[in-house]
């Protein structure tokens, strides 16, 4: 058997609804190991958010920040950073019409505003993370991976056209994603696989929200979990059960790889 490149989200995917990882879960990734896979978390998380899940899983490899950074063997490869000038045009913009904004650094988050404390709340305690303090110099001193805004439908791709180097990734009802315009987990996936020798046909990603869209339709598997939206069902390959209900082994199972 070739060997495979595997790619997991971790929120909705690698935890369940507890936000825990279940033992067929931990199995599975066992199971990769040792058959000499490729193994990675694909997650919009930061190393700081996401730093919890690493260790207690054991991942040696891992893609953050929706693709914006990658590293492996804990060596980062690949770094993309939003464009400073249109990252701070867009900042300035958003709290014009009332938006609170956060940047997102490899270790720390910020955010630039106070407007709505409940609604950025929200949002960040949906996968454990607390409010960012209050730093407005944060872009002039530390490196910006991503940015958030805390906004809901009423400004759905109310600023795709506007920025031509960002793109707006829904991940929560009161929160985007800012990424750049041309990055993703997928772009990312595909340029580690690369380096490691692995074949598109060989890269295996599974997920479950908007912000996987693009790795599972460019995966040579796409593994959608059950718990995963509709429209993310629907361009997946395969959708399996729930993250809740042993998911990613029987899917694992399913396609005779462990």
């Amino acid at each position: 058997m070739n060997r495979k490149f595997f790619a997991f989200d971790i929120d909705g995917t690698l935890l369940d609804s507890n936000k825990q990882p279940l033992d067929s879960t931990v199995e599975a990734l066992q199971c990769l190991r040792d058959a000499g896979h490729f193994v990675t978390v694909a997650t919009g998380r930061s190393r700081f958010h996401a730093q919890d899940v690493i260790r207690s899983l054991a991942f040696d490899n891992y893609i953050l920040c929706n693709g914006a950074a990658a590293f492996l063997a804990h060596q980062q490869v690949y770094k993309h950073l939003l464009d400073e000038e249109q990252l701070h045009n867009f900042v300035a913009e958003a709290h014009d019409l009332g938006i609170d904004t956060a940047f997102v650094g490899m270790d720390t988050a910020k955010r630039a505003s106070s407007l709505n404390i409940e609604k950025m709340e929200a949002a960040m305690h949906s996968f454990g993370a607390q409010l960012p303090e209050l730093d407005v110099d944060f872009p002039e001193e530390k490196e910006v991976y991503q940015a958030l805004a805390f906004y809901g439908k009423e400004y759905e791709h109310y600023f795709d056209d506007k920025y031509s180097k960002l793109r707006f990734v829904r991940w929560h009802e009161n929160s985007v994603d800012v990424v750049p315009k041309e990055g993703s987990k997928a772009a990312t996936i595909l340029c580690v696989a690369e380096q490691l020798g692995i074949s598109q046909a060989d890269v295996i990603c599974f997920g479950d929200g908007q912000n996987d869209r693009e790795m599972l339709e460019a995966a040579g598997i796409g593994v959608a979990m059950g718990n995963a939206v509709p429209a993310i069902q629907q361009v997946a390959d395969m959708v399996t059960a729930s993250n809740d209900e042993d998911g990613i082994w029987l899917a694992l199972k399913e396609l005779h790889l462990i």
